[in-house]
C-alpha cells in the first residue's frame, strides 16, 4: 500500500461558538447539569428499602423453617429462600448505591439509580 506523504491538511473553519461550520446541533440527551445528577429518586429508594426488608423477612422465615423453630415443609422453606434471594439482592444493591451516594463516596451518584 502506498503512503501519501505529500498530502496537505488544513483546519476546518469554526464559528464563534467553537462548532465546525455546518455541524451545529444541540442534543438534550448529552447536556450536563450537575443539579440533574444530584436529584434524589425517592420512589426508587423506597422500593429498594421495601425489597430489602421483604427479602430479609423471607430469608429469616426460611431459616426458621429449616431449623425447625417454625412449622412448615422443607419445600416451603426452599420457596421462601428463593423468593428471599430474589427480593433481597436488588434491594440491597440499590440501597447500597443510595447510601454511598448520600455519604458522598467517590464514584457513587444518585443518577446511578433508575427513577420510576
Amino acid at each position: 500500500m502506498a503512503s501519501r506523504r505529500n498530502v496537505r491538511y488544513s483546519r476546518l473553519d469554526t464559528d464563534e461558538d467553537g462548532y465546525y461550520s455546518g455541524i451545529k446541533h444541540n442534543d438534550p440527551r448529552f447536556d450536563y447539569t450537575p443539579r440533574a445528577m444530584d436529584r434524589i429518586p425517592w420512589k426508587s429508594i423506597a422500593l429498594a428499602l421495601f425489597l430489602l426488608f421483604l427479602g430479609t423477612t423471607l430469608l429469616f422465615l426460611s431459616y426458621f423453617i429449616f431449623t425447625g423453630h417454625m412449622g412448615g415443609d422443607r419445600s416451603q422453606a426452599f420457596g421462601l429462600l428463593a423468593l428471599g434471594f430474589l427480593s433481597f439482592l436488588p434491594g440491597f444493591y440499590e440501597t447500597r448505591i443510595a447510601y454511598y451516594a448520600w455519604r458522598g463516596a467517590q464514584g457513587y451518584r444518585f443518577a446511578s439509580i433508575p427513577d420510576y
